[in-house]
């Protein structure tokens, strides 16, 4: 269905859908809208002041999803960039908001493109009506329409004509790759200026009115019980408002943070153990192991290539910390905090509060990165507990320790692989694994699956004969989240190790053995694109040498080549890093690059420094100064990546180059080492 409303701007939205408007969001300017049947419910406007506005449906967190966007948009529409701006949409009723799994610019591609063709050919109708012209005689670039005589008009200036077109007079398809010009070349960020001088806003900067900053004293175990509380000291001392308790602990509102941590560390608190106490990292790794499902029986006359691998805890640790501002009255609340599944979090709030989805407004905020933090909007949760009890808004602000001691974490897993060979070749592959899965803790706290998880088809990457795999798990209250690359960060950089022992074990080289091996001709491409802008084979000193991993996934593929030196085995320093990324069409190729980049610093990390220990049910780690992840001083030298281009829709990029970057990490170490490394990060 498509119907026409008459306005001052032309606003084109691919499909509308909400249940309440004002509460979703996506009719906060008047204009035209078109409605269609896919679920991105993309909303674009062009104002009278020629700017184009897209809402976009999911969460900047600094993958450069926005300026993906506006190029996609800018493309279509022959728009300059910089008269694009995409703010984020409020959650809504209906449609997809999430952000994750590597899928926006994939999902965004064909409705982002669709949306602003549709609203090109309405531009240019309106022009040609206005100037009594053929419409297929007008061309479109720099956000107007042109005559053949020179004439133009603003796309501002035609949107009250084009409003009231149904029918456009040309064309309303997406120009061919041949005549893109903006998709595809690499971009600056559009909202690089306002992050690098701090005009971008984050829900820390928000100046909600009423709104009191609000810190939270938490047990010293992990979900740890409240026993007793006195808070006659907190409450005496000046800018104090209220202090409440919520599930995790006891919150304190105050005039300032500082007001907030000085009265939070004056409360005197009694706290019970929590449900891990009895547990340290040799009592969790024992019991992981022996979860791991038994291998089977090898092919007869075989000969085995093995290995375990134990991979610790991680704390996502984004640079901004967890915050959400809460304003919860009786019959209505609103939320401001950067999410990444804002529908989830809109309904669950209602839920807690009693009320209806309509009567709840979640605004989306960008956030200082993630790495699949905010798919969980815990914070958001206690702020609209506070608020309620203490009957004004809050803006309720994780510390850092916070996070890393009481946040989610990655799971530990534990892996077994052997590899049977025979007559110079694997005939037979199986990878075992156990996962800590969530178990409740009674609290209320939101917990995720637990116990086992299916195996990704990732050794299928290799023609390896029979492949098989199975998966176990235990279940213990510990606060888990999706982080970046989620299973697969664990599974093929096990799995890598393994080829590479596999091609040390058959004399092989380890490039050329993946080479002959692979079965994806796409991921054979990336490989040989690393392994030659690399310099594959080159002549190192000792206690220095390269390694490599590949990785498929999202519809991508990357290849990984990196360099270390370990002359210092304790102390190993990555100095060159070398992907190649095949991601079907790279929007902006800038952004891939940042993303690869990050990537590796991500693999760099979780193999040699990073991860969480855990000491009778408590979390040692609480600050950057003990959880070891990369500094500047740890990132490579030298970095370079590669786009291998195949053409097509793209694929998906944020997550894809952490199993290959870890894996290529873990194999340079051991070829300059000499050693097997086998449990992660290195210095555990």
């Amino acid at each position: 269905m498509v119907y026409t409303v008459a306005a001052a701007t032309l606003t084109v939205a691919a499909p509308l859908g909400c249940d309440a408007p004002r509460a979703d969001g996506v009719t906060a300017a008047p204009g035209v809208l078109v409605t269609g049947t896919d679920e991105e419910m993309l909303v674009l406007e062009v104002t009278a002041a020629n700017e184009v506005v897209v809402r976009l449906p999911r969460a900047e967190v600094g993958q450069g999803i926005t300026t993906a966007v506006a190029m996609m948009i800018a493309e279509e529409l022959d728009a300059r960039l910089a008269d694009v701006r995409i703010p984020l949409a409020d959650a809504r009723g209906k449609g997809n908001q999430y952000t994750g799994g590597s899928s926006s610019v994939s999902s965004l591609y064909g409705p982002a493109r669709q949306l602003a063709a549709t609203a090109r050919a309405r531009l240019v109708t309106a022009a040609a009506r206005r100037w009594r012209l053929p419409a297929r005689s007008l061309r479109t670039r720099n956000t107007m329409v042109v005559a053949p005589d020179g004439r133009i008009a603003s796309f501002g200036s035609l949107t009250a004509s084009a409003a009231r077109i149904r029918t456009p007079d040309v064309s309303s398809k997406p120009k061919p790759v041949s005549r893109h010009r903006v998709i595809g070349k690499p971009t600056t960020r559009i909202d690089a200026r306002d992050i690098v001088t701090g005009a971008a806003k984050y829900a820390g900067d928000l100046a909600v009115a009423g709104a009191k900053p609000t810190v939270v004293a938490r047990p010293p175990t992990l979900r740890g019980k409240l026993v007793s509380l006195d808070d006659t000291a907190a409450r005496d001392l000046p800018g104090v408002h209220a202090v409440v308790k919520v599930p995790g602990g006891v919150t304190v509102v105050a005039d300032t943070f500082h007001h907030a941590f000085q009265a939070r560390d004056a409360l005197r608190i009694t706290w019970a153990d929590g449900p891990l106490a009895p547990l340290s990292d040799k009592e969790i790794r024992a019991r992981l192991r022996a979860a791991v499902p038994r291998l089977g029986t090898p092919p007869r006359g075989s000969t085995q290539v093995e290995g375990e691998f134990a991979f610790a805890f991680v704390s996502h640790a984004p640079m901004e910390v967890l915050t959400a501002v809460a304003d919860v009255r009786a019959d209505r609340a609103e939320l401001w905090f950067a999410t990444q599944t804002p529908m989830e979090a809109r309904e669950t709030v209602a839920d807690l509060l009693g009320l209806s989805k309509t009567a709840v407004r979640v605004h989306v905020l960008r956030g200082g990165g993630s790495f699949g933090r905010r798919l969980n909007f815990d914070q958001a949760i206690e702020a609209v507990l506070v608020s309620k009890a203490a009957h004004r808004p809050v803006k309720l602000m994780w510390s850092r320790k916070d996070d890393i001691r009481h946040g989610r974490m990655r799971p530990a897993d534990h892996h077994r692989i052997r590899a049977s060979v025979a007559g110079g070749r694997v005939v037979a592959f199986q990878h075992m694994t156990a996962s800590v899965g969530e178990s409740s803790d009674g609290q209320g706290l939101t917990a995720q699956s637990a116990g086992v998880r299916p195996l990704p088809s990732a050794s299928g990457l290799y023609n390896f004969g029979r492949v098989g795999g199975d998966s176990g798990g235990i279940e213990l209250p510990v606060p888990l989240g999706a982080w970046r690359s989620v299973d697969s960060g664990t599974v093929r950089t096990a799995e890598e190790i393994v080829v590479d022992d596999i091609a040390r074990a058959l004399g092989r080289d380890p490039v050329a053995f993946r080479r002959t091996t692979l079965r994806d001709k796409t991921v054979k491409a990336v490989l040989a694109k690393a392994a030659a802008a690399g310099h594959w084979g080159r002549r190192m000193p000792a206690g220095t040498a390269q390694g490599v991993a590949v990785h498929e996934e999202y519809g991508s593929a990357v290849a990984c080549l990196a360099e270390i030196d370990a002359t210092d085995p304790r102390n190993p320093r990555v100095t060159k890093v070398v992907m190649a990324a095949d991601v079907g069409t790279a929007v902006n190729p800038r952004g891939l690059e940042a993303q690869l980049m990050g990537t590796a610093v991500d693999g760099i990390s979780t193999v040699l420094r990073a991860g969480l220990h855990i000491d009778g049910g408590a979390v040692r780690e609480g600050s950057f100064a003990d959880f070891h992840y990369a500094r500047q001083r740890h990132a490579p030298l030298v970095f370079e990546a590669h786009i291998v281009a195949s053409g097509g829709d793209p694929g998906g990029a944020g997550e894809l180059g952490v199993p290959a970057a870890a894996g290529a990490v873990a194999n340079a170490y051991a070829r300059a080492t000499g050693r097997k490394p086998r449990s992660f990060p290195l210095d555990f």
